[in-house]
């Protein structure tokens, strides 16, 4: 099946900016939650959570840089899936935020 290439299917600067702008807020909104100190597993959980997301961000601004926007927006949404996948499971507190995350 062939898809069909429409002016939404195209990835301009405008919106790789908007998507750099959003993760970015993200990953400066998101806090762990802090469990009781016996539950390690929940602090690693949630801190290779938020690894994988600023790597991702990171990967993201690298692919901006040399000018492969389609693989930059790519790894921001990889970026945002691993940040709201946190939120969405406790993993992060983000004070409610449903514009940045799907919470609530």
């Amino acid at each position: 099946m062939e898809t069909p290439i429409t002016k939404q299917s195209t990835i301009t600067a405008q919106k790789l900016d908007k998507y750099f702008d959003v993760t970015g807020r993200a990953l400066k909104k998101v806090k762990i939650v802090k469990k009781a100190p016996k539950d390690l597993d929940w602090q690693k959980a949630a801190e290779d959570f938020l690894d994988m997301a600023t790597r991702y961000y990171e990967d993201a601004k690298h692919f901006a840089k040399k000018g492969e926007i389609v693989t930059a927006f790519a790894a921001l949404n990889y970026a945002h899936g691993w940040l709201d996948a946190g939120a969405r499971i406790g993993l992060f507190d983000v004070g409610h935020d449903s514009e940045l995350f799907t919470v609530d």
